[in-house]
């Protein structure tokens, strides 16, 4: 807020605080730099005590601004229409004028406003002759030959008079002549309105509406006129439209403003500002202004709910987190029971049981971890004709005999840079979506191809940027998905299914892996007409032989996992902190912890043989990032480990790739954390 609009608050608190009602409005600026406004009441609520009330007043702010300049239009309209024109009251004083017949007379509205009609005339016209002849006098003393036709009409109770003048025109016919340009200028100025216009008679049926409105509406204006206003209304709507048309109709609202659902041709909702029309000081009808708000509204919906998938997305990234951190610590005391109980020792099943179940929490964790997209990826290049080859026999075994399988391949897709693990895990979510679809049986068609996109594509809350891309369409002839439920199919744990015969997560999965690898998934479905995914991931020019599909597992030495050395134990979570330390001791290293990244500089300055640091990335205080930066420079010998429960490119944001700092994704056995230090042990 500017300077003004703080004075103005300070203003409202002042004339509150002695017990005055006080309202206004004030402009504040958002962070994109629009300009938002904001009505304010305040007003005294006893014991010194003042309630403030606000409301956005943005779009009818924006609306009034648009009437404004369309009066404005009028205006100059008026003004330079090839007539004279003035009104003037019961004393005979002109009250306005427009710029024709001022220039005309030699002299400016503003000289011309107050004066009498008989001293700019040189007589004052009977308000019994609706025409007059007259013989004026202009600039530089020209005396021309003019008509007059005017008018006389009540406003507000005052007897005013309005008048047209039309210069050189005594011939009758050319008066109409010019009365009519006149008229077909005020259609075209009608007609052209950017916004919807109707007129509406005493009886609430349209009597005529503009160009806009009929497109707005899609019928014409023999389709509009003569029927109610409110029957193009929704029926949810319509009394309470009904009840402030009947008001203002009545005399009892000076005006109102709706907002309504239209029904014509197509849906839309409208923004709709109600005004009486008279004629001889008696209501004779309304006018309304329509603008058509659909683009808005369908923004402020797409809009919303892109912040709500945001914020759920930044939920599940939190809770996955925290619960990685949990099952490090069950899945590596569960190895390190194993170590004590053999495969013949009768707890040996039982531990088991808890680390398999611990690995499959694990799983559940993953994929809210890719919702929330940051889930530990190992991106290659891929072909997908070869990619959905090799899940050709997986899939015919999901699906069943009921269900037909086909798959529809375009020519020369190119490639795409996706982890092939996760892009398995996608194609099989959406099969198994489809599959439980489609209980009776049917068909699923997994189909590819590129496209090209020009410009900017808006699909809901997601705009998809021009670009080269494979996309992959995944059809079944299913039971389809509900109108309501599309906006929120990719939320997790929104399922449409029977409780327990899911997740949630399934197509929650799909979305956060396919945004994290830079790509799109939207949804096409109707209730009983089947369900299309459409996946666009960006495509690349690339020859697919110098990376094979899936990354080789290195060779794992079971049998020597023990080392010497020290190492410096970087965890906040004393869980983890000490598993970790009782894991690698029990590997032969000698093992120092810390609880922060405060502490664990503390112990780095005060001893010289530390070999490597297993530091977390996320900790009160200072991160792990930030003591793997200081570590480096400090003490560049070290080698160092980075463990956390999100993906590596969030756990490495601000480290430099060629660093030589390691990730460790939690959760981790025993096997997995001694295999990581051992390796950076043997490095050069």
């Amino acid at each position: 807020a500017d300077d003004r609009t703080l004075a103005e608050l300070d203003r409202l608190g002042a004339a509150a605080a002695v017990g005055a009602l006080r309202k206004t409005e004030i402009a504040l600026w958002a962070d994109g730099g629009a300009r938002e406004w904001l009505a304010l009441e305040v007003r005294p609520a006893g014991k010194g005590a003042m309630a403030w009330f606000a409301e956005d007043v943005t779009a009818r702010r924006a609306i009034e601004e648009t009437l404004r300049r369309d009066n404005e239009w009028l205006a100059d309209f008026v003004d330079f229409l090839p007539v004279g024109c003035y009104s003037a009251d019961s004393d005979g004083i002109i009250r306005s004028v427009n710029h024709r017949l001022a220039e005309w007379l030699g002299r400016s509205p503003a000289e011309l406003l107050g004066q009498n009609l008989a001293d700019v005339l040189g007589t004052v016209p009977d308000p019994e002759e609706e025409r007059t002849e007259l013989r004026l006098v202009g600039r530089g003393g020209e005396v021309f030959q003019a008509l007059l036709a005017h008018s006389v009409f009540d406003d507000g109770g005052e007897i005013r008079t309005r008048s047209v003048v039309v210069r050189d025109m005594v011939p009758e016919h050319q008066w109409e002549r010019a009365l009519r340009a006149a008229e077909r200028r005020f259609r075209w100025l009608f007609d052209d309105a950017p916004v919807g216009i109707a007129l509406i008679e005493l009886d609430g049926t349209v009597g005529t509406c503009n160009l806009a409105f009929q497109a707005m509406m899609g019928i014409d204006h023999d389709g509009i006129a003569g029927r109610l206003l409110t029957d193009y209304i929704a029926d949810e709507q319509r009394p309470l439209a009904s009840e402030q048309l009947a008001k203002v109709i009545l005399g009892s609202l000076p005006g109102t403003h709706l907002e309504v659902r239209l029904k014509g041709r197509r849906d839309l909702i409208a923004q709709l500002f109600v005004s009486p029309t008279h004629e001889d000081g008696d209501i004779s009808g309304l006018i309304v202004h329509f603008i058509d708000a659909t683009e808005q509204r369908n923004l402020e919906i797409q809009f919303a709910q892109s912040q709500k998938m945001q914020a759920m997305g930044q939920l599940a990234g939190g809770v996955a987190h925290d619960f990685n951190n949990l099952l490090t610590a069950m899945i590596g005391f569960c190895d390190l029971l194993l170590q004590r109980h053999g495969a013949g020792d009768p707890s040996f099943a039982d531990i088991m049981q808890v680390k398999q179940n611990a690995n499959r929490a694990a799983s559940l964790v993953r994929q809210l971890l890719a919702f929330s997209r940051r889930q530990a990826l190992q991106p290659r290049l891929l072909n997908v004709t070869d990619a959905l080859a090799e899940l050709n026999n997986l899939l015919r075994r999901l699906l069943g005999e009921t269900i037909e399988l086909k798959m529809v391949h375009g020519r020369q897709l190119g490639m795409i840079r996706v982890d092939p693990g996760q892009f398995d895990q996608v194609i099989i979510n959406l099969a198994v979506n489809a599959r439980d679809a489609m209980p009776g049986g049917g068909t699923l068609t997994i189909r590819t191809g590129t496209v090209t996109v020009d410009q900017p594509v808006q699909r809901g809350p997601e705009l998809m940027p021009p670009g080269d891309y494979v996309l992959i369409e995944v059809s079944d002839t299913g039971t389809g998905i509900p109108k309501e439920h599309l906006s929120r199919i990719f939320e997790p744990f929104f399922s449409t299914k029977e409780v327990g015969a899911g997740t949630g997560l399934g197509l929650s999965t799909v979305y956060g892996i396919v945004r994290q690898t830079d790509g799109f998934v939207f949804v096409e479905s109707e209730l009983g007409q089947g369900a299309t995914f459409a996946i666009y991931l960006p495509r690349i020019e690339a020859d697919p032989t110098p990376e094979a599909r899936r990354p080789l597992a290195p060779a794992e030495n079971a049998t020597d996992l023990t080392g010497t050395g020290t190492i410096l134990l970087v965890e906040d979570e004393d869980a983890v902190r000490m598993f970790g330390t009782r894991a690698l001791k029990n590997k032969g290293y000698h093992v120092m912890e810390a609880r922060s990244g405060e502490q664990a500089l503390d112990v780095l300055r005060a001893e010289d043989d530390i070999d490597v640091l297993v530091s977390d990335v996320v900790m009160p205080g200072m991160d792990g990032v930030t003591l793997a930066k200081l570590v480096r420079m400090e003490r560049p010998a070290i080698k160092i480990i980075l463990i956390s429960g999100y993906s590596e490119d969030v756990a490495r944001n601000g480290i430099d790739p060629d660093s030589g700092i390691h990730f460790l994704p939690k959760p981790f056995s025993l096997k997995q954390l001694a295999g990581a230090v051992k390796q950076v042990m043997t490095e050069d």
